[in-house]
């Protein structure tokens, strides 16, 4: 007799999905499995979008989540609304798709700053993003960069990378918001080394020209450039859930299974944040937060296909685990962000790119990061779920 519900809908053929789909296979799900997907490239690996993407246009993004073993029915179709009472999901071409269980991984959006009928703004959230702007880039000589958060950085790389001049622009120093004073600094120092320049905003910058050529500053000052990039955060991809109460202006709340309030239906990924009383990584903290990285994505897939069968999961739904490049320099994350002061470890040179740091919350927890340094990131995991001293 077959376990589960006889029919799931996956909505976002996203990594959250596909793994969701891949984890319900493995635990021995044969129902019917139909994933709603609204990219026409189909599921890919979204970081390497900006780290490898926009320097070469032949790299393969789609080997981490192929699916071609997982006997899925993909319907290349956006969703436009969840009904609730009818148990099904319909699309934009008028279809509707029945369910007993139902995952939401619709994902996130790129937050844009231009106006309704400004023409021009540049966003890398697609392939189709990613591709446009290396063409860009390869006619280009000048790049502004509103934002200065890992993708905002990670922009500028590609761009000292092509040989563009490219300007920074944020109301704080790059990475600041999560990396801290430390190791903020020694970012910004390997960017300007690579000839970027950094702006500081004292307020919220607008967008100049139709089609968008430069960006006004909160004191009316301008900048210009040949090519402008918005990389500043992203918001949940709930607008179709509009009227069902299931998500908020934060995302879709889950609990530690991944559920939401409404028997059968379940959400993981970007689109998701994980609510206060359910599961949080910190026990103490109340503060509900969207954690939209890749690791986190994947976790939550495993755990909501679990949860989706009435297991239980092998892991918990959230992983302290990301990694970026810049400038050539791989930094690795294990453990929880904002990095507060100094490191209270340093070993090796972050001045030379090869170091290992550890960082020592108050409440026990230890963050460690590869700086430069090349380390297996299952070694890098252990020194974070070592106990503060």
């Amino acid at each position: 007799m077959m376990a589960g519900p006889d029919r799931v809908v996956i909505v976002g053929e996203s990594v959250a999905g596909i793994t969701a789909a891949r984890e319900l296979r493995t635990r021995g799900y044969t129902g019917r499995l139909v994933v709603l997907g609204n990219d026409p490239h189909g599921s890919y690996a979204r970081p390497a979008l900006s780290k490898s993407v926009l320097k070469d246009l032949t790299v393969d993004i789609s080997a981490p989540v192929a699916y071609d073993d997982l006997d899925l029915n993909v319907v290349r179709r956006a969703a436009t609304h969840l009904d609730l009472a009818e148990r099904k999901v319909s699309t934009e071409d008028g279809d509707a798709h029945p369910f007993d269980a139902a995952i939401i991984a619709t994902g996130a959006t790129p937050r844009r700053l231009a106006e309704p009928s400004q023409r021009g703004e540049l966003v890398l959230r697609t392939l189709d993003d990613a591709q446009a702007l290396h063409r860009r880039l390869d006619e280009a000589t000048s790049t502004i960069v509103i934002g200065a958060g890992f993708l905002g950085m990670e922009v500028p790389s590609a761009c000292a990378s092509k040989g563009v001049d490219v300007t920074v622009v944020d109301v704080v120093p790059p990475l600041r918001r999560l990396f801290g004073p430390f190791l903020s600094w020694h970012v910004a120092r390997l960017a300007t080394a690579h000839g970027v320049r950094y702006v500081k905003a004292s307020g919220s910058v607008r967008l100049l020209g139709q089609p968008v050529a430069g960006i006004i500053l909160d004191g009316g000052a301008t900048l210009t450039a040949d090519v402008v990039v918005s990389c500043v955060g992203d918001v949940p991809a709930a607008a179709w859930l509009g009227g069902t109460g299931i998500a908020d202006q934060l995302g879709v709340p889950v609990d530690s299974r991944c559920a939401t309030p409404i028997p059968g239906v379940f959400a993981a990924g970007d689109v998701t944040y994980l609510r206060s009383g359910g599961y949080l990584p910190n026990p103490t903290t109340t503060v509900a937060r969207r954690r939209p990285f890749w690791c986190n994505a994947v976790a939550q897939g495993k755990v909501v296909a679990a949860s989706v069968l009435g297991e239980p999961a092998d892991t918990v739904p959230f992983d302290d685990y990301f990694w970026t490049e810049l400038f050539g320099v791989h930094v690795k994350v294990a453990g929880p962000l904002l990095l507060d002061g100094d490191p209270g470890q340093v070993d090796g040179s972050i001045e030379d790119g090869d170091a290992l740091l550890r960082w020592d919350h108050p409440d026990g927890r230890v963050t460690a990061v590869a700086f430069g340094r090349r380390i297996a990131v299952s070694r890098l995991r252990a020194l974070a779920s070592s106990t503060a001293d």
